[in-house]
């Protein structure tokens, strides 16, 4: 018996018997020959952090677009505290934690520089239309070719939306995400001086807690207790509704405000002159997207790609290159 094979008979003794078992797993794209030492959730975990795309996160917005201090989130800790998050409850319900973590850290690889300012730059110009669970599909298949079994895959693109995950771990992730950006994206709301924490009504920080620790405890306490009680993923009724309350409420005061909606605007143009420009000058594209284009994959998709695997800094590094003339990065204020 294997390593792997080891393994995969401790999760049949140790999960609770609604969890997705690695030797049940409905397979990858391709078949690969199995790893003899790790499952195949294992496996994909693995893969996703040894991938660009993954290492990429560490330099695209959260939230605040270039935001001047130490301690604000990007994409990278974002994704880092939702697989925290995700871990605690995949852990206390005895799901499988391997392929929880793995949707976890996966499930914004298709992310944009400028995070959603430049999902929906992207999506206002491309025939297409952009997403960014579905572009994670297009950079793990297609752009970096991983191979990912099919519910990981699953778990990537129903991590937002109407769309239910197939899997309890799947679902996990859609509440973690919440909870991480929800609880994160206030404590940096602060911290930049958009809001204070007296802001947020009192009745939420009665239910929820008056601290970034307090509410996240109480959320994933909930969540724990939900699936205990159904075994299935959700949350008490009261504190769902709370957190939705507080996630509008960010909305109202944060998404949507005034400074937030200056700078958006900013990115969103940067990134428009970024997607004409490529599709009227494809030759100036990188080789590898040539290779794409000879697939039968059309251009505009392909320059949505090229954006999609930006940096915050690239970009902005691109369109100086591009619209910007060189003797004014010279000039001094």
């Amino acid at each position: 018996m294997t390593i792997r094979e080891q393994q995969e008979k401790r999760e049949r003794e140790m999960l609770a018997p609604w969890a997705t078992f690695a030797d049940s797993s409905a397979g990858r794209l391709r078949e690969m020959e199995p790893c003899p030492y790790r499952t195949c959730f294992q496996r994909d975990r693995v893969r996703i952090i040894h991938s660009k795309a993954f290492r990429r996160l560490s330099n695209k917005t959260q939230v605040f677009i270039s935001p001047e201090g130490d301690h604000y989130r990007a994409r990278l800790t974002h994704t880092l505290e939702v697989a925290q998050i995700a871990r605690t409850v995949a852990r206390a319900l005895r799901l499988n934690e391997d392929l929880t973590e793995a949707i976890a850290l996966g499930h914004d690889l298709g992310h944009t520089p400028f995070g959603h300012a430049g999902e929906r730059a992207l999506a206002e110009v491309c025939p297409f239309g952009f997403r960014h669970n579905e572009q994670s599909l297009r950079m793990v298949d297609i752009l970096e070719d991983l191979n990912l079994t099919r519910e990981v895959h699953d778990g990537h693109v129903c991590h937002t939306g109407a769309k239910k995950a197939d899997t309890p771990e799947g679902r996990i992730i859609h509440y973690a995400d919440r909870i991480a950006y929800i609880n994160h994206d206030i404590d940096d709301a602060v911290r930049g001086g958009l809001i204070k924490a007296a802001d947020i009504p009192q009745y939420l920080r009665d239910r929820l807690g008056d601290s970034h620790g307090k509410r996240i405890d109480t959320m994933v306490v909930a969540m724990i207790e939900y699936g205990n009680r159904h075994q299935e993923i959700g949350m008490d009724e009261q504190v769902h509704d709370d957190m939705m309350e507080l996630r509008q409420f960010m909305f109202d005061h944060v998404y949507h405000g005034t400074e937030a909606q200056s700078e958006e605007q900013r990115a969103k143009a940067m990134l428009r002159s970024l997607y004409e420009y490529f599709v009227n000058h494809p030759d100036e594209l990188p080789g590898d997207y040539f290779v794409l284009m000879a697939r039968g994959e059309p251009l505009e998709r392909v320059v949505c790609d090229y954006i999609a695997c930006m940096t915050d800094r690239y970009s902005i590094s691109v369109y100086k290159k591009l619209f910007i003339p060189k003797s004014w990065n010279k000039i001094e204020g």
